[in-house]
């Protein structure tokens, strides 16, 4: 058990997570972590999926349209594996089926999954794994199958 919680810690550190909670079976686990006040980081916003005026980030290379998205639908962090040891739920490239998990955002210590909508092969991943993302905005960059 030690060594579980040893792999939650070293998790919770390496993507500056304030706190971790596990549970199996009987044993439930929270990690909390206390930090000091963080400077606010300006967020961009992305450009829209249906062309109209852009708006970009400030970048040396120009971005390429996004097209379809699968949206955040709420604000959380992302992870793209069930849990510190997991492969990822999806690689960039795969097919996937409507209903399959594609990734884990987790709110107010509630892990809630995004699923896909339809069947598409993810183009690409559009967060890193650990990161916050608010409302809307775009997690995986999409082909939908006809």
């Amino acid at each position: 058990m030690l060594h579980e919680v040893q792999k939650l810690y070293d998790f919770m550190q390496k993507n500056k997570l304030e706190t971790v909670e596990f549970s199996q079976g009987g044993t439930q686990v929270r990690l909390v972590r206390k930090r000091q006040p963080s400077v606010p980081v300006p967020v961009y916003a992305q450009a829209p999926a249906h062309g109209g005026a852009q708006q970009s980030a400030p970048s040396a290379a120009p971005q390429e349209p996004l097209g379809d998205v699968v949206p955040s639908p709420l604000m959380g962090i992302f992870f793209r594996a069930p849990s510190p040891s997991s492969p990822p739920f999806i690689h960039e490239g795969e097919a996937v089926k409507a209903g399959q998990v594609l990734c884990l955002v987790e709110s107010m210590k509630v892990f809630n999954e995004v699923k896909a909508e339809c069947d598409c092969v993810v183009r690409k991943v559009l967060v890193e794994d650990g990161r916050p993302v608010k409302p809307a905005q775009p997690l995986f960059a999409i082909d939908r199958k006809k």
